[in-house]
Formats: structure tokens, C-alpha cells, sequence
């Protein structure tokens, strides 16, 4: 007999942990090799995760509603294979466990932001999982061991999350408002009081929340669901970190409806699948990133990392009416139809959530389509930790100016507006104004006699 420590495995890039939503065995169930046992979310996605052996559940870890981190035993499952080679021996949950090595890394630059001193006199102090009636994340507590926040302090602040959850975010602005305003204040004798005639000093402002809402009367209270409150926080995080540039273009689509006109049904009947919009930007959108290829990249620190490759995020509606980013990998060395399929593939699984946890991670650069709601505009936020995207409008008949060599005409033009917002960190108005603007030019050469 031998124990084996079922691990949360990695669920795709930048997820350091996860929630567990359901158990699908409990203590004592045997199970076989490849079999799910237990169904755990993230802030990108649900997802099942089987069990490497086969066995007995003879120990769960991680209750339903717990937070693990990647890597952390959840379940030990007793073996009974004789030549399994012997298990390590079961480490406890700690209640004080560390956060990933990724996260870790993520709240660097707001260490610095607390008075040193503050928390070197509390870097000690132990962070319950538990306390004052509600559960702190791994990340949560690890970041409060860094800043030497206190369990009481850290009970006080107003969490957003699930159960008054304390999340990052709600960290993080505790940290950049009141609390780096209260560590800066001296720790040596008080001034002088000032004169009876001098004016008294103004209040220090308070840190940044949310104004409390009391609701008018008949109004309907809604709970936000677990994925919504996720992109809620993402969102937040992505304008906390990201300075926001959005440059407008807006492209002449004539020649690329006539000719999706002209080929979509015979585009069906050779290939199988519909022929969208979507692919065609999405290819546009590969062929500017390889002219301009500084929009690939992503920022850690101080250092720009540039990708080798092009991974082209779409968002997608799922059925509960939130969004998710289907991500097509290595989309410059696909065709048009190899992006159709994939773009077709990616949003008929979303629709159905079937979408797994790799699917949806290592985009370098994300396409979001506003014209799908009729909506000719749109300024997106950027899908950390991207620099770049680009939001499609609906595309509209217009009355345009059409220079000829005879001379300027008035014609009716098929016109979409492209919106591309960018990271001014890295990505200055320059560059992310050519990108958008090379993207437009490809769309309005559309080669007519293009073969499918």
C-alpha cells in the first residue's frame, strides 16, 4: 500500500490558484487512473481535474469553497499497486501557506509603497486562513505577511469578493491609499502646535472605495456570480497597471464584403464552416503584428518580454451573458481557413463552456468584436498581461469620398470602425497609431479574386 498526493495542477498561464467547487468522490471512493475527481474554477475558467492513479480517497485537503494554490495537495488517494514506487511523505495544509512564486513576484513594486520599518516590525506576525468570520486567499495572506499588515488590520479592510472576501485588488488600494499615507506618517515626537490664529490644516484624504449605495425603494438587488466578480477585479487590475492610449481608424471593408459575399457559400460547401468577419480581421491583425512586432509584448517590471509567437485572443459570450477569451495559438502560421476553423471551433465550444484551461491562457494579443451588438465603436481594456487590443465596430453603409483618377467621387462604402487600445508604458502613440492604421490598410486591399 502507498499514498499518492493528488496535486492542483497548473491551470494555464498566471493562474496561481483556484477554487474548489465540488467534489466529485468523497473519502473512500475508489477511483481509476484518469478519472476526475474533483471540479475546481478559476478566474478564467471551471474545469475537472482527474486523478493520475487509481485508488482510494482515503484524505481530502481542500474542502469545497477553499482556495489551493498550483501545486498544493488537495486529496491523498491510497494505491494499491505494488510496483508504485513510494510516495512522499503527506505534508499538512499549513494555515499560513506561501503564495506562489509567480504571485510573489506580482506584488513586488507595491512592497515598496509601506514604510519599511512597518513592516519589519510585523513581517512576523501570522495571517489566519480564517478570521473574523471570513477566508483569506494564500495571496492575500502572503502579500499582508510582506506589508506587515496585522491580522486585525487586515480584518478591517472592506473585501469585495465572495462573502466579503478580501481580494488582491481590494489590497492593493488599501496599500497605495490610506495605508501608505498612515506609514508615512513620523514616528517621532508630534510638531509644535500651531498658532491659535493660524488656519486649521486640511483633512488627509480618505483612501479610494467605492461610495456606499442605498437603494431607492422597489429596487432588485442582484448577487454578482463568481465569474463576474472576476472580471470585475481583471478589469480594475488591468486599468490599475496599464496607462490607457485608445487611437481610432476607420477602414473601408467594401472589398472584403463583397468578396465574403461572393465565396461564403462556397466557402461552406468545400470546407464546412461559415465564414466570418472575425478570421479576416484576425488575419489582418497577424500580418500588422509581424510588420510591427513591439505590440507582442508584455511587461515584467522593468523589462519588455517580446514573443516568439503570436497568439491571438477573441472574446466570446458565454451563456450566462459574461465574456471569455478563446485564444488562437500561433495564429500566424495558420491560413485564412485554418483561422476560421479555429475561430468557429473556440466560440461554438465557449458557448457550450467546454472550453479546458490551455485554451484560454498565453494570449499575446486579444481581438474583441463591438459589432456583433451593433455597436460601431468601442474603447476595450487591455486583457493583462497583454499591451494591446483592438476592438472591431459594426460595419456600416456610408456615403464616402472615392478618389479616382478622373477625380473625387461620392459612393456608398462599407465603413468599421477599428479602436486600438494600448499600454502608453511601452506602446507610445506612434506605434500603436501605425498599427492600427496598417491593420485598416491590409482590410482595404482585400485582394477580390482572392481564391478560397
Amino acid at each position: 500500500m502507498a499514498q499518492f498526493e493528488l496535486i492542483l495542477p497548473k491551470m494555464g498561464e498566471s493562474v496561481a490558484e483556484a477554487t474548489i467547487t465540488n467534489w466529485l468522490k468523497n473519502e473512500g471512493d475508489t477511483i481509476d487512473a484518469e478519472e476526475s475527481v474533483v471540479e475546481v474554477a478559476t478566474d478564467k475558467v471551471d474545469s475537472e481535474v482527474p486523478s493520475p492513479v487509481s485508488g482510494t480517497i482515503v484524505k481530502i485537503l481542500a474542502q469545497v469553497n477553499d482556495v489551493a494554490a498550483v501545486g498544493a495537495p488537495i486529496a491523498i488517494i491510497e494505491t494499491e499497486a505494488a510496483g508504485d514506487a513510494p510516495a512522499p511523505a503527506v505534508t499538512p495544509v499549513e494555515t499560513t501557506a506561501p503564495a506562489p512564486q509567480a504571485a510573489a513576484q506580482e506584488i513586488e513594486t507595491s512592497i515598496a509603497a509601506a514604510a519599511a520599518t512597518v513592516a519589519q516590525a510585523a513581517s512576523n506576525a501570522p495571517i489566519a486562513k480564517n478570521s473574523n468570520g471570513r477566508f483569506y486567499s494564500p495571496l492575500v495572506r502572503s502579500m499582508a505577511k510582506e506589508e506587515g499588515i496585522s491580522q486585525a488590520e487586515l480584518d478591517a479592510i472592506a473585501g469585495s469578493g465572495k462573502d466579503g472576501r478580501v481580494t488582491k485588488t481590494d489590497l492593493l488600494t488599501y496599500i497605495e491609499g490610506g495605508r501608505a499615507q498612515s506609514a508615512q506618517a513620523p514616528a517621532a515626537a508630534p510638531a509644535p502646535a500651531a498658532p491659535a490664529s493660524a488656519a486649521p490644516a486640511p483633512a488627509a484624504p480618505a483612501a479610494t472605495s467605492a461610495p456606499s449605495i442605498t437603494p431607492t425603494p422597489g429596487a432588485e438587488i442582484i448577487e454578482m456570480d463568481r465569474m463576474r466578480k472576476l472580471i470585475a477585479d481583471h478589469m480594475v487590475n488591468s486599468v490599475h497597471t496599464s496607462p490607457h492610449v485608445t487611437s481610432f481608424v476607420e477602414a473601408d471593408m467594401t472589398r472584403v464584403v463583397q468578396w465574403r459575399n461572393k465565396v461564403k457559400n462556397a466557402f461552406q460547401q468545400k470546407h464546412g464552416e461559415k465564414i466570418t468577419f472575425t478570421p479576416i480581421i484576425m488575419e489582418a491583425i497577424v500580418k500588422a503584428i509581424q510588420d510591427f512586432p513591439m505590440i507582442n509584448v508584455s511587461v515584467d517590471g522593468t523589462k519588455i518580454i517580446k514573443h516568439s509567437h503570436i497568439n491571438v485572443g477573441m472574446a466570446a459570450a458565454l451563456p450566462s451573458g459574461n465574456l471569455i477569451v478563446p485564444v488562437v495559438k500561433n495564429a500566424n502560421q495558420l491560413s485564412l481557413l485554418g483561422l476560421t476553423k479555429a475561430v468557429n471551433d473556440l466560440a461554438n465550444r465557449a458557448r457550450n463552456n467546454a472550453l479546458k484551461p490551455d485554451e484560454i491562457s498565453g494570449g499575446t494579443y486579444t481581438l474583441t468584436n463591438v459589432g456583433t451588438f451593433g455597436n460601431v465603436l468601442g474603447t476595450p481594456i487591455i486583457n493583462q498581461p497583454q499591451v494591446a487590443i483592438m476592438a472591431a465596430g459594426a460595419i456600416v453603409k456610408k456615403p464616402a469620398v472615392i478618389e479616382t483618377p478622373e477625380g473625387d467621387l461620392i459612393g456608398i462604402r462599407h465603413k468599421m470602425f477599428l479602436s486600438h487600445s494600448y499600454d502608453h508604458r511601452v506602446v507610445d502613440g506612434a506605434l500603436g497609431g501605425m498599427f492600427v492604421k496598417r491593420v485598416a490598410e491590409y482590410l482595404e486591399a482585400w485582394d477580390l479574386n482572392r481564391e478560397i
